[in-house]
């Protein structure tokens, strides 16, 4: 509780949500979205699992032709999925 400086309520989650952990945890949450956006719809589609676990992203895609696309891909993957999710939340993709 603040006397001398009111703050909005938008202004304090948006300073809530910067604060690195929970900006991780928002990105997590938002993984499988992140996913779909990156490779599309299709692939997405193939994709039967798609788990983090400290910080490496383990993806297994049914297709073996894609599997082996995205294996090839693996580092674009990654700079791309914490491009977009704003922090470093993968480290190395592992394709299945």
């Amino acid at each position: 509780m603040r006397r001398t400086k009111t703050m909005l309520m938008g202004d304090l989650l948006e300073e809530f949500f910067k604060r690195p952990y929970i900006a991780a945890k928002v990105a997590e949450g938002r993984l499988p979205d992140t996913w779909r956006a990156i490779v599309g719809d299709l692939a997405a589609e193939s994709t039967t699992e798609l788990r983090l676990e400290r910080h490496i992203l383990h993806v297994r895609i049914r297709s073996s032709v894609l599997r082996q696309e995205l294996f090839f891909q693996r580092d674009a993957l990654r700079d791309e999925i914490n491009r977009r999710s704003g922090v470093r939340l993968v480290n190395a993709v592992i394709v299945r």
